[in-house]
């Protein structure tokens, strides 16, 4: 979650099932709510060569600045003071904003000739002061001077975080035609210190054991040893009691307003272990408020049905966790019950220590960027014959005339718009599989733009071209199959890496079915696990897409190849279009949100790839 990860190779995985899930979901919701998920963005302006609107002086300006919603309306976010006679101004005022990579953020710019008559007014004095300002002045009737816009991607990329604007104006903006250059304005970002402070821990439980399964009865030992039998949990039995192997996983919350938990970070199963040593676990302060904000840190039983046993928790602040380690100290692990309408803590004899605790600053996602790393979008379309002939309106490749998106047109733009402000080519990979091209076999990879040399297409419109070509060019065939897919897409990310290419690659699986070739496409990720590569699968249609949540780690069981071999990392996010499709949540905010973990966790983990920084 966010940047929280353990990302040390080797088999670290996030504790699946629903009910985890939807529990981050929750989280997400709330910390983006509260401005406590994302990086921190501390935005500066300044401004070159603007208009001179006064006649004995020059120019007074202010800039106002407005986030863009995805339905064009402008919110006013900030407002600078005004500074004095001034055609080249540096303003004070800084406006601070939350990162968030999943979301395109337009922001919009205006500056303004303020009339005299607001010059005295100091609007970092006092809010009072402030809202003062912002009662008397009347934008209408202040002097425009030029307009600019971005997006703040386009900021955060530039090695320098400093993006150069033109200021446009346009003297009728009911008329069309070329707006006047009015001069440039500067907008430079600096990530804030709280995003990148964090704290690595290494945590171990001992003696972990499940509560109320332990009976002397003969009846009792009977049922467990079947229980037993079934799950391949059994240890041994002894003395008349049942003794279970856990896979334990813990789940860090930061407790907020009313006690209220709300999940920041949880690590990796472990098969059949009672005395857990999990791999380092990374928290950053600005995602739990301070060192001195409580946290519950709990320990679950993994259940594939989401329903994991608690096996005990503590309460404590990252500075008494610290101290924990300074002293070689465990804590104890309780639960808590219910004696009648009274809630009491039972004292459990596991515990838990922290091996590791060390604070420092880390490198974030943003500075990855910023050092000149890049993400190279690829995408793969499902041409089977499933999804019906293009030809028909049922099919899910229809293009209707009236220039309403298809899923498939949809999933491509939304996610494309994103992950394009982070390749400085903007050329993508797009290739189709499932179909048979004209005169030949089926094919389970082919190039989306006909060619037989090259895959790349420019920009998500030459996608969208090589995909609407593509359904008048092939015929659909079947089954369908990723592994080809990800192979190919593993070989280009693996090619990079040799040649000290500086790129994370991010592949697009959209299908309309479940995959035949199960276990070869698992063999390919896990493969594809040590590699610079992310792959994002979103299923449409109305078909059964249980079977595909065991590729994604947030909903079972880590990944293992058909030689035993686990993944290195998780690397796949997969949702199913119809379930985000009427809610609140795009279909890009749904696949995207992990991204940046997953790239940290191969950065950090990997020295092939440095930012210059």
């Amino acid at each position: 979650m966010g940047n929280c990860c353990s990302d040390v190779a080797g088999g670290r995985e996030a504790a699946g099932g629903r009910a985890a899930a939807a529990g981050n979901d929750a989280a997400n919701h709330f910390l983006k709510s509260r401005g406590m998920y994302g990086s921190q963005m501390e935005l500066s302006f300044s401004a070159t060569n603007l208009r001179d609107r006064d006649v004995l002086s020059k120019s007074d300006p202010m800039l106002i600045g407005y986030t863009k919603g995805k339905d064009g309306t402008l919110a006013e976010a900030f407002r600078t003071e005004v500074v004095l006679n001034s055609l080249n101004p540096t303003w004070i005022t800084k406006h601070t904003i939350t990162f968030e990579f999943e979301v395109v953020q337009t922001l919009v710019f205006r500056a303004y000739d303020i009339d005299t008559q607001f010059h005295n007014i100091d609007v970092k004095e006092t809010a009072d002061a402030l809202d003062f300002m912002i009662g008397m002045l009347k934008l209408e009737e202040q002097q425009f001077l030029g307009e600019a816009s971005c997006v703040l991607s386009e900021v955060v990329t530039r090695p320098s975080r400093s993006l150069t604007l033109d200021l446009l104006y346009r003297e009728d903006p009911t008329m069309s035609g070329n707006p006047r250059h009015c001069g440039q304005l500067i907008v430079h970002a600096e990530e804030c210190i709280s995003s990148k402070t964090s704290v690595e821990m290494v945590l171990r439980c001992s003696d972990l054991e499940l509560k109320d399964l332990f009976s002397k009865s003969v009846w009792a030992i009977e049922i467990l040893f079947l229980v037993v039998l079934l799950r391949h949990f059994m240890r041994n039995i002894n003395n008349g009691f049942v003794i279970y192997l856990q896979d334990p996983f813990l789940l860090i919350s930061k407790i907020v307003e009313v006690g209220l938990p709300i999940p920041v970070c949880k690590t990796e199963v472990l098969k059949n272990d009672h005395s857990p040593a999990w791999k380092p676990v990374y928290l950053s302060i600005q995602q739990v408020g301070s060192k001195e904000s409580p946290l519950m840190i709990e320990c679950f039983n993994f259940n594939s049905s989401g329903k994991h046993d608690l096996l005990g928790k503590v309460k404590k602040s990252l500075a008494e966790l610290e101290k924990l380690h300074s002293n070689g100290e465990g804590e104890n692990l309780f639960l808590t019950t219910t004696v009648g309408h009274n809630h009491q803590n039972k004292v459990l004899k596991s515990q838990l220590f922290v091996d590791k605790f060390s604070q420092g600053s880390q490198r974030t996602f943003l500075d990855y960027l910023a050092g000149g790393c890049e993400l190279n979008f690829m995408v793969a379309v499902d041409f089977t014959a499933s999804n019906g002939n293009p030809r028909l309106p049922d099919s899910l490749h229809y293009l209707d005339p009236s220039g309403r998106l298809n899923a498939y047109q949809r999933t491509i733009i939304e996610v494309g718009e994103v992950l394009k402000f982070y390749d400085s080519e903007k050329r993508f990979p797009a290739w189709g599989f499932g179909a048979r091209p004209i005169d030949g076999p089926v094919s389970h990879c082919f190039n989306l733009n006909g060619s037989n040399n090259h895959c790349e297409v420019d920009g998500i419109q030459g996608i969208i071209t090589a995909y609407t070509s593509a359904l008048y060019n092939v015929s659909l065939a079947g089954p369908t199959l990723f592994g080809p897919v990800i192979s190919n897409a593993a070989l280009i990310a693996s090619q990079s890496l040799a040649n000290g290419g500086k790129k994370y690659f991010v592949l697009l699986i959209i299908t309309d079915g479940v995959v035949t070739d199960l276990q070869e496409t698992i063999d390919a990720m896990v493969k594809a696990s040590d590699l610079p590569l992310s792959i994002l699968i979103v299923g449409v249609g109305g078909a059964d897409f249980k079977e595909m949540e065991i590729f994604d780690a947030d909903k079972g069981e880590r990944l293992e190849t058909s030689s035993g071999r686990i993944a290195s990392r998780e690397i796949v996010q997969f949702i199913p279009f119809r379930d985000v499709q009427s809610g609140e949540i795009s279909v890009v905010q749904a696949l995207l949100a992990e991204l940046p973990s997953q790239f940290l966790s191969y950065m950090r983990s990997s020295n092939d790839i440095q930012p210059n920084i």
